[in-house]
């Protein structure tokens, strides 16, 4: 069934569309969602948190053309707000390695102007990745979004850990500076 037609079964409030997610993306869901927690059954639960909230916002959104997308940004948010809570605790060491490496290249206000210039930093970093080959564009956001590992990312596409690591390494230079050129600083 293709995306078009998961989403009408929503329109229509039909429970099969949720069955339906599952059975297209639940896998793909639960990878996202545990390599930001590293634990299966919470990973599991935040699947299921996502698709309610899908239930909840289609509609009014309609996400045709982007239902992985859709339901994989819900996912990704509920287990990083699930990591944030139990980070409190000291637990979550790769979130806190992720975030350290995108912090070293990205400025961080914490006061109002920032939620005002988030769309444009996020537009700067668009800009960046678009001049950046097809290949550099997956590994950043394999590694940034989806929280894969390194060796994850190296099986994927037949490099060694080191190409991956220095590969990030030289976009993250790359982006730092790109931002700096926009007047971000870090």
């Amino acid at each position: 069934m293709d995306d078009n037609e998961i989403v009408e079964l929503y329109l229509s409030r039909d429970e099969d569309a949720i069955a339906q997610t599952a059975k297209k993306y639940g896998f793909r869901l639960r990878n996202i969602a545990n390599n930001i927690l590293n634990d299966m059954e919470t990973s599991k639960e935040c699947e299921n948190d996502a698709y309610l909230e899908a239930w909840e916002l289609i509609p009014p959104h309609e996400p045709r053309t982007y239902l992985f997308a859709f339901v994989g940004r819900i996912v990704r948010h509920i287990a990083l707000n699930v990591c944030k809570k139990n980070s409190r605790q000291k637990r979550y060491a790769l979130y806190c390695e992720l975030t350290q490496e995108m912090h070293e290249c990205i400025p961080a206000d914490n006061d109002i102007e920032a939620e005002i210039e988030a769309n444009l930093l996020s537009s700067a970093i668009d800009d960046f990745l678009e001049a950046c080959t097809k290949e550099q564009q997956n590994v950043f956001v394999r590694r940034y979004w989806y929280f894969d590992s390194i060796s994850q990312i190296a099986k994927a596409y037949g490099f060694s850990q080191s190409k991956v690591k220095t590969m990030l390494f030289r976009m993250r230079s790359g982006l730092k500076k790109h931002l700096e050129k926009g007047g971000y600083y870090v």
